[in-house]
């Protein structure tokens, strides 16, 4: 980033004789430990600014939390020390007791830096069922270090050897350190950096900062970020239809392949340089068949997840935390190509809707099970539930009674409260957070999950992005996405409670190879052809591209960009859909190699969006009151299945609907597998040893539509099988289109 960056946002600044090892000194400009954004300014945080006005300082402004010997003067940027006295004499310098007191002195400083860091870094926690810990061996999963009872660990410099045998040297000026032993693989004691806390110590919803980036394109392939997959098989447009010509392909190994992918794409080096770049979470989408798929699916089946479970543990030896996102629903929610198929939607909508459902649940189910063991929540804190559901065709109702469904039966498995399992993430169906305002009141740990693109407006998006330096870059792009975001996300920390970005990138147009799907188009204005080559960059279009990622970055406040890294396009060995590449930004200059530098954008742009105290309403993280939930939400959302759903026939009786009984046996998650045997538990994939319900599988004898394309089905007029005399329930007549947005079929 071009030095007038710093000069021209509030001056920050750190508390510097508290900084962690190997936190390099800040020449520019000193960044406070990071605050949200939306905490509420005091008087103390007006300043002047480098432009010569006041300016108020970004939201992360910690001194009031810090401790009262450790503030600053905002004069001198010097600590502000208590008063010792006057009682010292000037000439004790000259005499032999002060060199024995600060020899003393000197003995005391070093034992508290060295005996924290052997009993909390090097000393294994011995305390393993009060803070849950956990780690998996699978395929590849490295061994970092020699054996031994004592934690293998290292900091900045340190040398990481590979499963495979290679090595490369962790880079983390911020502090941050890596922890693995093979005795103890669930050790929770790594730090990603100085200001996040460490995987053993609980997360701050309100005052830590969700620095995240997601792994879009590793286990749920898409055209635009595993271009070279699709390339090769030019019909294909989803991963069914990929896995399909794959299968046939025997000759280039047929659905291996994919497996092949799952080994290279993201490597345990990829973690350590996200830790490097200050980030602390990872919002990792998954599918459905990491647990299973049914005999008309395509695809890969279980294959994944040894390779989850290997990039579980990769985030939990560098202190990374991970946002666990299914991805994939049974039927589609929402018709992309990420979601398994494209096409259309049947989750709770059409024919086959209710039996979709059936499955979605059991899988939710399966995942909250294995995560809600002890070895994995504190690695895996928050769980999105289902990706981007389309609202408008699924219906608000529906929707909001299969979340409360689904919330009602991971807090059966876990119980209710802080520590109690993690928290659930819901996807606002693209309806923007404030119309999901007093959601649920009373629920145990929600989390509301917004993903907001420019992109995919449906507008060409022509305005120049390479306009200057400084305040001056990006020219409408940084001001737009701190009015667009910046007060909605505020609002919606006290309306509904905690609310991340779940996705966002720089791509403020829609251009890239494949982004808008293998047969897409481009609906960007000019040509898209300078946006496809980063390459012929220029630094004013990197200065532009920065502003507008430091002010989406500070409008969101806690944010996963979308996504990590992109794969080359085989036919020219580069990344033709830069803008979405958060790894090509950190080379190429137009992502902040450190995050903390977007605090206080806004801002700077002139934006203060309303402020947030910090403070979340009791039961919206855990405390008195959750697991309560309002009588009037009970009453409107209480009733799963839903009363009716979309998409089927007017006049149509829903009792008749298809559904599944739950006969078969539940396809239970396994745990990873080590070598040297660890001499901790493993656990066994399943947390609640009382839920014992069986599967959903298809009824004997009976048949049914296709659940992946039956909103045009008729419905039965009898059950299968018959003999069972059904009321008639209402149903909302089938629409000729889709309510789904075109330029995001593809993302």
């Amino acid at each position: 980033m071009s030095s007038s960056y710093p000069s021209s946002r509030p001056v920050s600044q750190v508390e510097s004789y508290g900084r962690a090892p190997n936190t390099p000194s800040q020449d520019a400009w000193l960044l406070e430990p990071p605050r949200a954004t939306y905490i509420e300014q005091t008087l103390e945080s007006v300043s002047a600014s480098s432009r010569g006005s006041l300016a108020l300082h970004s939201g992360s402004n910690s001194s009031p939390l810090l401790e009262d010997g450790k503030r600053f003067s905002e004069a001198s940027a010097t600590p502000v020390l208590p008063n010792l006295g006057s009682s010292r004499k000037p000439s004790i310098v000259r005499r032999p007791i002060f060199w024995i007191i600060a020899l003393v002195v000197f003995i005391i400083a070093a034992a508290a830096v060295v005996i924290p860091v052997y009993f909390f870094v090097i000393k294994p926690r011995s305390n393993l069922s009060s803070s849950p810990t956990s780690s998996s061996s699978p395929p590849g999963t490295s061994g970092p270090g020699p054996t031994g009872k004592n934690l293998t660990t290292g900091g900045n410099g340190s040398v990481i050897t590979t499963s495979d045998g290679t090595t490369f040297t962790y880079i983390n000026n911020f502090g941050g350190f890596w922890v693995y032993d093979p005795e103890d693989p669930f050790s929770n004691n790594a730090q990603p950096n100085s200001w996040t806390p460490p995987l053993n110590t609980s997360w701050n919803w309100g005052q830590d900062r969700v620095y995240g980036v997601n792994l879009g394109g590793l286990f749920v392939l898409e055209p635009f970020i595993s271009p070279a997959l699709f390339q090769k098989y030019p019909a294909a447009v989803d991963e069914w239809t990929l896995s399909i010509l794959m299968a046939a392909d025997t000759a280039s190994g047929g659905l291996n392949q994919i497996e092949d992918h799952y080994k290279t794409f993201v490597t345990e080096q990829d973690i350590a340089e996200m830790a490097g770049a200050g980030l602390n979470w990872i919002r990792l989408p998954i599918p459905f068949w990491a647990i299973e798929k049914w005999d008309f699916e395509p695809f890969l089946e279980k294959v994944c997840w040894p390779y989850i479970l290997r990039l579980l543990q990769w985030a939990r030896k560098y202190g990374i935390r991970v946002n666990l996102d299914l991805h994939t629903i049974p039927g589609s929610q929402n018709g992309y190509n990420h979601s398994g198929k494209e096409g259309s939607i049947n989750f709770l909508n059409g024919v086959m809707g209710m039996a979709n459902a059936e499955r979605a649940l059991n899988y939710i189910r399966v995942i909250a099970e294995f995560i809600s063991q002890p070895e994995w929540q504190p690695v895996v804190p928050v769980f999105s539930i289902m990706n981007e559901p389309i609202l408008t065709t699924i219906g608000k109702d529906q929707l909001t009674s299969f979340y409360l469904a689904v919330h009602d039966m991971i807090r059966d498995i876990t119980g209710v409260g802080e520590g109690h399992g993690a928290y659930i993430a819901i996807h606002d169906g693209f309806q923007g957070v404030a119309s999901w305002a007093g959601f649920l009141q009373g629920s145990d740990r929600i989390i509301l999950d917004t993903h907001p693109y420019f992109a995919f407006n449906g507008n060409s998006n022509p305005q120049p992005i390479a306009t200057g330096t400084g305040l001056q870059a990006g020219g409408i792009w940084p001001t737009t996405a701190c009015d667009a975001w910046a007060d909605s996300m505020n609002a919606s920390q006290t309306a509904f409670g905690v609310t991340i970005a779940g996705e966002f990138s720089n791509g403020y147009n829609p251009c890239g190879l494949f982004l808008t799907g293998t047969t897409g188009t481009s609906s960007f204005g000019p040509s898209c052809s300078l946006f496809l080559d980063s390459s012929q960059w220029n630094q004013t279009l990197k200065d532009g591209l920065m502003e507008f990622t430091l002010a989406s970055m500070d409008a969101l406040q806690n944010w996963f960009y979308w996504t990590w890294k992109v794969g080359n396009s085989s036919t020219t060995n580069t990344v033709e859909a830069p803008l979405w590449s958060y790894q090509l930004g950190l080379q190429g200059g137009w992502i902040p190699t450190d995050p903390r530098t977007a605090l206080g954008t806004c801002a700077a742009l002139g934006v203060s969006p309303q402020p947030f105290n910090g403070q979340y309403a009791s039961w919206q993280t855990g405390g008195a009151g959750a697991g309560t939930i309002a009588a009037t939400s009970l009453a409107m959302y209480g009733q799963y299945p839903p009363a009716s759903i979309n998409g089927v026939a007017s006049g149509a009786n829903q009792a008749l609907l298809p559904t599944y009984t739950s006969t078969s046996p539940i396809p239970t998650l396994p745990p990873p597998s080590f070598s040297p045997t660890p001499t901790v538990s493993v656990g066994d994939g399943w947390y609640d040893s009382a839920d014992t319900g069986l599967a959903p599988t298809q009824v004997q004898g009976c048949s049914y539509p296709d659940a992946w394309d039956a909103v045009s089905s008729a419905v039965p007029t009898t059950l299968c099988p018959p003999g069972t005399v059904v009321a008639s329930v209402s149903t909302t007549p089938i629409t000729t289109s889709v309510s789904v947005p075109t330029a995001r079929r593809a993302r």
